[in-house]
């Protein structure tokens, strides 16, 4: 008698290992086609037909049934059309991937809080305590090691509370920081076939996976600029496209500053992440664009905000792709009126100037 033993299925070490090389593969395809699930899917297939990426017992059609299992994507039906979208696993294990891969050294650094030598007005507690003083927040009062005082000092019977018996714990200042980071989504960024806004959109999840995760008392605010500007979420950055736009850097300024000023922290600042030159301004309904050489209306707008910026304390910190003379010449005057840093970098490096600038701020 002929009889089948039934055990439950486990994936090979050499299956996982392909599903983790093919997973990292799509994840960067992704970021190219702005979240298009299905779209970076026939790339992966066309991939596979020319360089063999998949194995013989484990191919493409396999690899899309293990992300819909381990809820990396999900199906959706639009019009009776069913098409994938991510889900908010993947958007999440993007920005760890992106962090990874361009904030590379962080695994060989200490993580942690920017916690600064000295002691003091802070919201980190120490193992330490100190005689209370005028001025110093009652919250901080440790009222056990108080209470142990006064019944010494005045004896158990005859209880007095008083304030030589109060101690309060010492507590490490910390640094806080509220950053706005300006991403430029121009034409020009998809100019002359070089794919810039892709390293930008990486570059911009990897610094906000590093806030969220390990600067958690930061605050993070994220903003596009075109010939206008508006806000984003952090899990829109994958999706973010250039659209047919000038570069209205004075809006995208603008948004920033007015996001900073409602912000408590003391510490302020400014990333901005573009390749081109200030192209556009808005004058009441209407736009000024002027995309040859630098326009000197828009110029001194967009400098005025960068002294305006340097007045309220808020450094800009400006990551400049292109390398032309006369582009660099405009950044080295914007950040001269504002006193705050440019990097200029190709694309590959974009990443860790972003990364040491952020830590040598947080210092």
């Amino acid at each position: 008698m002929i009889t089948w033993q039934f055990t439950k299925f486990e994936q090979t070490s050499d299956e996982q290992n392909l599903f983790e090389r093919l997973l990292k593969t799509f994840k960067e395809l992704l970021l190219h086609s702005s979240g298009n699930v299905s779209e970076a899917l026939s790339w992966m297939t066309q991939l596979d037909k020319q360089y063999n990426i998949s194995s013989e017992n484990y191919g493409i059609a396999d690899f899309i049934n293990e992300l819909i299992d381990k809820g990396f994507i999900k199906t959706d039906e639009v019009d009776r059309k069913v098409d994938f979208i991510p889900t908010s696993k993947l958007e999440i294990s993007l920005r760890k991937h992106a962090l990874n891969d361009i904030f590379d050294q962080l695994k060989k650094s200490k993580r942690g809080q920017h916690t600064t030598k000295h002691s003091g007005k802070g919201d980190e507690h120490t193992s330490d305590l100190k005689p209370y003083e005028f001025g110093d927040p009652l919250s901080k009062i440790s009222m056990s090691e108080s209470l142990k005082n006064a019944q010494i000092n005045h004896g158990v019977h005859q209880f007095n509370l008083t304030q030589e018996d109060l101690v309060v714990k010492e507590t490490n200042y910390q640094s806080q920081t509220s950053t706005v980071l300006m991403i430029d989504i121009s034409h020009s960024m998809i100019l002359y076939g070089e794919d810039r806004i892709t390293p930008a959109k990486k570059v911009a999840m990897a610094l906000s996976e590093m806030i969220t995760t390990q600067y958690k008392k930061d605050t993070l605010d994220i903003i596009v600029f075109g010939n206008d500007a508006w806000q984003i979420e952090v899990k829109d950055l994958p999706y973010l496209t250039v659209g047919p736009y000038h570069t209205n850097t004075v809006a995208g300024l603008q948004l920033a500053m007015d996001i900073l000023r409602k912000k408590r922290n003391p510490n302020k600042q400014i990333m901005m992440i573009t390749d081109g030159k200030p192209t556009c301004i808005k004058r009441g309904k209407k736009y000024y664009k002027n995309s040859f050489g630098l326009d000197r209306k828009i110029l001194s707008r967009t400098l005025a905000l960068a002294v305006k910026c340097r007045k309220m304390q808020i450094p800009i910190t400006t990551f400049m792709i292109a390398k032309d003379p006369y582009l660099v010449k405009f950044v080295d005057d914007f950040t001269k009126a504002n006193g705050g840093k440019a990097f200029y970098s190709s694309l590959n490096g974009l990443g860790e100037f972003i990364f040491k600038d952020y830590k040598r701020g947080k210092s």
